[in-house]
């Protein structure tokens, strides 16, 4: 049964991944993989990223990562407990590491990654209680739009190199 704080919560996420989508489109314009990331720490936004592998040259350039960097920057601390991760693509075994090293405490996703999906889909780094941390997931928010975003990203990569 779904309460109002259930709801209230469902939009904030939803508010957030939208967030993430305007940055995974401006990634999608700059020739990148359309893939954004929001970090929200006590209801503020503390960190943004989008991919910049292709722009910077750097291999650890996801969203995720640049998100995370910019938030243990604002917070001053690379202990990001009680953070909440939203990013438009399930996150990578890499990027899912950031999440349990960093401690963020939730990671909220958008689209399933079945090629590279490390919470959930090919592993789940997150919820391994073998680490010494796990981040509460929550999957699907907005999945439609960043699949969407993403699909219309390859169709068009395939079109203008066929």
């Amino acid at each position: 049964m779904s309460t109002a704080n259930d709801d209230e919560a469902y939009m904030d996420d939803e508010a957030y991944m939208r967030m993430a989508l305007e940055l995974a489109a401006r990634a999608r314009d700059e020739g990148e993989v359309p893939v954004g990331a929001v970090v929200v720490q006590a209801g503020a936004v503390t960190g943004r990223g989008a991919n910049q592998r292709e722009g910077s040259g750097d291999p650890t350039a996801h969203a995720e990562i640049v998100a995370l960097r910019q938030a243990a920057t604002t917070s001053g601390s690379w202990r990001l407990e009680g953070a909440a991760l939203y990013v438009t693509l399930e996150p990578c075994p890499m990027c899912a590491g950031a999440l349990v090293a960093a401690r963020v405490s939730r990671l909220v996703f958008a689209a399933p990654d079945p090629k590279a999906g490390a919470c959930g889909s090919l592993y789940n780094l997150c919820s391994d209680p073998r680490l010494n941390h796990e981040v509460s997931i929550t999957r699907g928010v907005l999945a439609s739009g960043s699949a969407a975003l993403l699909n219309d990203f390859f169709i068009s990569r395939r079109h203008s190199t066929g």
